[in-house]
Parts: structure tokens; C-alpha cells; sequence
């Protein structure tokens, strides 16, 4: 079950969310701070708009502002804040041009490692996984951890690419799904999670690699991931979504 430190609509402070969190002296500084903030962001624990202060994320951490600023540059190049002069640094709204992009990218990768995974000679090994995997959905979903229902869909999905031997592809669409992967975290913590009707999605997929027929699995994965206008013409009318979403990019 999601707890109350999971709403999107409770703008938890730097200091709560940051508690208990230790550096590690002999990493880059930089880069773990870059990698904490953009977690909570994509988690959307710092929501989109809030405003953040180098000045109590430098105190959270026991660290120097001059790392935490180059974070936060960082973390401005992939637009997940947007440095603002004589203002603030701000996380920004979710992008619904960068989000149509993403779900883009996303599907036109998908296919191919669907594809490969069921022309994968002998997938019978790998699709074991999977069906460990869909196994271990099915017990999220009856016990409503919505969590762990989000992890296993992303080991399902990354492991189809892994079957097609495209692992490092995987990690390329990651970096463009951040959009995505926030509006995907605000519903499964307002609890709009369809999990028996995107099991038995990835249930027909498995079905389809199993007898090893590359375009009924392309076909189950078009199915999955849905007609790309009527995803964003439902973002954008979702009212649980109001506050979140950026109908336009900002100049």
C-alpha cells in the first residue's frame, strides 16, 4: 500500500527527504548528488514546481554548494529543473512534447527487442524469467503493492531487450523516458494502475515470443503501450494530472 509520504500533493521539504542520506567521500560528490535529486524528481517526491534551495540540499548532505550547483546544472541540461536567474531553481512540469517524444522512442525501440526476442533461436531459458516475472506481478497486484508492481514492469520491459541482446538500448531509452516514468509514478501513487489489464498484456507478449513469432509479438507490444494521440489527449485531460503537466515548453 502507497503511504501519505507518497502523494504528489504533499511538497515534502529537502531536509525530510534527504534524512539519513550519507555520501560517499570517495565518490565523485557531484555526481551523487546529481543521481539522489534526479531519482526524487522522476519518484516525484520533489514535485513538479517545486522550488529548490542549494543552500538546504548543501546542509542535508553535509556537502559544499559548489557540487550541489553543478548537480543542479546537470540535472538543468536534461530538463528535469530549470535554473531561473534571480529567482530559483525549479523542477520542472512534465513536458507533454517531451513526453509524446519519449513514448516515440520507447515504442519504436520496444519493437525491435520484442521482435529479436522471439526470433531469438532457442528463447525458451529466457522466457522463464519472464514468467517469473509475470508471476511476481500477479502477486503485487493482489497485494496491492503498487511499488513493487512499478519495478517488475520495468525488469519485464528491459528484459526483453536483454532476450534480444540489446541490453545497451535498454539503458539508451532510459535516459529519454524521465516525463514518462513521473506521470507513471503520480498514478500509481493516485492509484490509476490498470495492473490485471497490463498483466495480461505482457502475458500475450510472453505468449507470442514463447512460439516464437516476431510480428503477433510486435502486434501484443502495439496493443500494450496504446495509440500514441490517445495517450496524450488523455494526459492532458487527466484532472488528477492538473499542476503537473507543461502544455507548452517554457522559452
Amino acid at each position: 500500500m502507497t503511504n501519505t509520504d507518497d502523494q504528489p500533493t504533499a511538497e515534502l521539504t529537502i531536509l525530510r527527504l534527504l534524512a539519513g542520506t550519507v555520501l560517499d567521500a570517495n565518490q565523485n560528490i557531484t555526481f551523487q548528488i546529481f543521481d539522489i535529486l534526479r531519482d526524487l524528481i522522476v519518484s516525484v517526491r520533489l514535485r513538479p514546481g517545486q522550488r529548490l534551495s542549494e543552500k538546504e540540499i548543501a546542509a542535508a548532505l553535509c556537502a559544499s554548494k559548489t557540487p550541489v550547483r553543478e548537480a543542479m546544472i546537470r540535472l538543468d541540461e536534461i530538463k528535469l529543473v530549470r535554473i531561473v536567474p534571480q529567482s530559483g531553481t525549479y523542477v520542472t512540469k512534465i513536458s507533454v512534447s517531451r513526453y509524446r517524444t519519449a513514448c516515440f522512442i520507447r515504442l519504436q525501440l520496444e519493437l525491435g527487442a520484442v521482435r529479436g526476442a522471439a526470433l531469438t533461436p532457442d528463447p525458451h531459458q529466457s522466457i522463464a524469467v519472464l514468467d517469473g516475472i509475470l508471476s511476481q506481478t500477479a502477486k503485487a497486484i493482489a497485494q496491492e503493492d503498487d511499488a513493487a508492481f512499478y519495478a517488475l514492469d520495468d525488469a519485464f520491459h528491459r528484459q526483453l531487450f536483454i532476450m534480444a541482446g540489446f541490453e545497451d538500448a535498454w539503458s539508451t531509452a532510459r535516459r529519454t523516458q524521465f516525463d514518462v516514468n513521473r506521470v507513471r509514478h503520480i498514478r500509481r501513487m493516485q492509484r490509476i494502475i490498470a495492473g490485471p489489464a497490463q498483466l495480461a498484456d505482457h502475458q500475450a507478449i510472453v505468449d507470442a515470443i514463447r512460439a516464437q513469432d516476431g510480428a503477433r509479438a510486435e502486434d501484443a507490444l502495439r496493443a500494450h503501450i496504446g495509440d500514441l494521440d490517445r495517450q496524450i489527449s488523455a494526459l492532458v485531460r487527466d484532472d488528477k494530472m492538473r499542476g503537473f503537466i507543461a502544455l507548452e515548453d517554457p522559452i
